[in-house]
């Protein structure tokens, strides 16, 4: 008997419709190359039953909370149904972008300095205190939910003024969000397949950040592969890249975003397990450089299921 593969897309978080794109991306390609490939939206299809429909193996397309949060991983590890990219520990600490800096931080890693808070502290604080504990950063910051990937939430300010309404947004996503000083500098993506580093992109949004705007509808954004860094620096960034997936426990297939600083600094922005696999998404920009087409991409992100 042939193998079911279920390529799990849809769900229900906040990136559902990134998640649908990745998804038939994912099982069109799959089916090229003669996969017995289903596909499965969470939404509407409880994934407890996909040993009943003959699955053994899934292929997990599923963007944001939903799909990178450790929980389907666990669920997936139960029915005994290998799967792609981080198990269940990994995925739970990388979604979490303060939990990630405290271990990047714990080996010395470079991190943004950031202020954390919650929902429950954010609700005792006037608008003078919250500004007052945050005043070390310096304008100007960005206001960003805790777990939310694709720039969901995320405000830039360049005044104090606007401090208490970004947090505002950023809570409607998340209990926690994360208050970081935001630097100027060249931002640059890094994929990691099958534990091999993939070349750099170096992003150059259509806004003075990488918002979602950025990401999925402007025509403005470019990526450039080759990157254009030197190769002093090119090692350099490869060596953080590998320290802060290692740490993570991250298996698999995934990406690192980081922000080279006018100084020539790099900064650790945030790591992303479940990578989008759209048509404007890095990680198919980075394989083509490698000669990897998006097909033969999907195998391998496949294969390495476990």
């Amino acid at each position: 008997m042939i193998e079911k593969i279920a390529v799990l897309f849809g769900g229900t978080s906040q990136e559902r419709n990134i998640s649908l794109l990745s998804g038939h991306n994912i099982l069109n390609n799959l089916l090229k190359s003669k996969i017995n490939a289903y596909p499965i939206d969470t939404k509407y299809f409880p994934i407890n039953q996909l040993p009943n429909q003959g699955f053994k193996k899934a292929f997990i397309a599923l963007h944001g909370k939903e799909g990178e949060n450790g929980i389907i991983q666990g669920v997936l590890t139960h029915l005994n149904i290998a799967y792609t990219g981080s198990k269940i520990l990994s995925s739970a600490i990388s979604i979490d972008k303060m939990k990630t800096k405290l271990l990047w931080h714990s080996i010395n890693l470079p991190i943004i300095p950031y202020y954390f808070i919650n929902i429950k502290q954010f609700k005792t604080m006037t608008a003078i205190t919250l500004i007052n504990n945050v005043s070390e950063l310096k304008l100007p910051l960005i206001i960003k939910p805790n777990t939310e990937g694709s720039s969901i939430g995320i405000s830039l300010i360049h005044s104090y003024d606007y401090l208490y309404n970004a947090c505002t947004t950023a809570f409607r996503y998340d209990n926690d969000i994360l208050i970081e000083k935001f630097i100027y500098g060249s931002e640059y993506s890094i994929g990691i397949l099958e534990d091999e580093i993939l070349p750099t992109i170096r992003i150059c949004p259509s806004n003075i950040f990488y918002n979602y705007e950025s990401k999925y509808t402007s025509k403005a954004t470019k990526y450039f592969c080759p990157s254009g860094l030197s190769n002093n620096k090119e090692i350099e960034l490869k060596k953080i890249i590998r320290k802060a997936w290692n740490v993570l426990g991250c298996t698999g297939w995934g990406r690192i975003d980081l922000i080279m600083d006018n100084s020539q600094t790099f900064w650790l922005l945030e790591i992303n397990t479940c990578p989008g696999m759209t048509k404007n998404s890095l990680i198919p920009i980075a394989a083509k450089y490698a000669k990897i087409s998006f097909q033969k991409l999907v195998l391998k992100i496949l294969k390495s299921a476990n």
